[in-house]
């Protein structure tokens, strides 16, 4: 079982790193990621971002954390939205192997959640 303090710091961090990122992105990186042609992708990184940053808090907020629902989702944000910000920003094509893994573990998160869910139902 996870720690839920160490939980909440995550998703905390999940949390405002999303904001700062997608602020980031609308501001201070406009220009370059307009020149990139990679404005969208960078918006997509946020919005999945932002999602799943909300799930780990509803996780945390749980008396008894999900470890592993937890796990994918954390590690999820990081592979899938961190590697499409590092494309967005670079253009390196390599990069984009790196994001369906991200999106795999989200959607890992998701159907263990489901299991999770199920198994405390019966």
């Amino acid at each position: 079982m996870l720690q839920r303090r160490v939980a909440l710091l995550v998703a905390g961090i999940g949390g405002a790193s999303g904001i700062l990122l997608g602020a980031f992105g609308a501001h201070l990186l406009r220009t370059v990621l307009e020149l990139l042609h990679s404005r969208e992708m960078w918006n997509t990184a946020v919005l999945y971002h932002l999602v799943h940053a909300s799930v780990l808090l509803c996780l945390a907020r749980e008396t008894r954390v999900w470890i592993l629902p937890f796990l994918c989702f954390s590690t999820g944000i990081f592979l899938f939205s961190g590697s499409l910000y590092a494309l967005a920003l670079t253009g390196v094509p390599s990069l984009g192997f790196i994001t369906p893994i991200g999106g795999l573990l989200l959607i890992s998160g998701w159907v263990t959640l489901a299991f999770e869910g199920w198994k405390q139902a019966s």
